[in-house]
């Protein structure tokens, strides 16, 4: 005897008339009726082969709501989400910046900027040497005596 257990406990369908879930059977018969019903008034007007592509065509939606699951939704919670997604929710993103750390960041940076005042660099007043010391040299200068010391 073997004996089916699903994976996921939510894939679960209990089978009603042959092997069928009940959503499944009775789409299965309106689909049927359709089809009959579409035969037996289209078929002296149209001949038999028009009148069977006509009753396939027409029985095909009603099959195929009766068996479509995708990503878990049946096929009337499927229309309804496209419906949702195409024409009710707006197409442009109104969503802006919401990065409240930089915000803060460059808000105290630019108050910090503010209290201090501007200098170039070449503006700087050069130092005045203390009592005793001798002036000191530019850094390029400084280069300079250090290379000669060496020699």
């Amino acid at each position: 005897m073997d004996v089916k257990i699903n994976k996921e406990i939510r894939d679960y369908s209990e089978s009603m008339f042959f092997g069928l879930s009940l959503r499944q059977f009775v789409f299965s018969v309106l689909a049927c009726g359709i089809a009959v019903l579409i035969y037996f008034r289209l078929e002296p007007l149209l001949g038999l082969e028009t009148t069977s592509w006509i009753c396939i065509v027409a029985a095909f939606p009603f099959a195929l709501i009766g068996f479509l699951k995708y990503n878990g939704m049946t096929a009337e919670q499927f229309i309804w989400a496209w419906i949702k997604d195409v024409f009710l929710t707006p197409k442009v993103l109104t969503i802006g910046n919401s990065n409240f750390y930089y915000d803060i960041t460059t808000e105290i940076a630019a108050e910090r900027n503010a209290r201090k005042p501007f200098h170039r660099r070449g503006s700087r007043q050069k130092r005045k040497p203390v009592k005793g010391q001798k002036p000191r040299a530019a850094k390029s200068d400084r280069k300079a005596i250090d290379t000669r010391e060496r020699r």
